[in-house]
């Protein structure tokens, strides 16, 4: 299984950007789906998730700001970010989990949020 992230990008404070997570493997059946974020010094952590029911959770500070979403036809996990802050800078990993031994994770996506 392959999950290719895409859509960074180097974008000015207060801009957007949408990080697309593409599959080779049906989604459909996914019982979970996020976002993670490793900036600079720092390790990897949890941005943004979706699970099998439909229910969405975000890190507080991505909250009102990013929203999750899924393509269930194309196999595409998306991350829609506006309001972009310095802060949200790092690089973005998409993580499928079709079962408890099968879990995957994307090569990432650089994005910078600077002026």
């Amino acid at each position: 299984v392959q999950l290719q992230a895409s859509g960074g990008g180097l974008v000015q404070p207060g801009g957007s950007l949408r990080l697309s997570c593409a599959a080779s493997r049906s989604i459909f059946r996914a019982i979970g789906m996020g976002w993670y974020r490793q900036s600079p010094g720092k390790q990897r952590e949890f941005v943004a998730g979706l699970v099998s029911s439909g229910g969405r959770n975000y890190t507080d500070s991505a909250k009102g700001r990013f929203t999750i979403s899924r393509d269930n036809a194309e196999n595409i996990l998306y991350l829609q970010m506006n309001s972009l802050k310095p802060e949200d800078t790092g690089v973005y990993y998409c993580n499928v989990r079709w079962s408890k031994s099968s879990v995957f994770w994307g090569r990432g996506t650089q994005v910078t949020v600077s002026s």
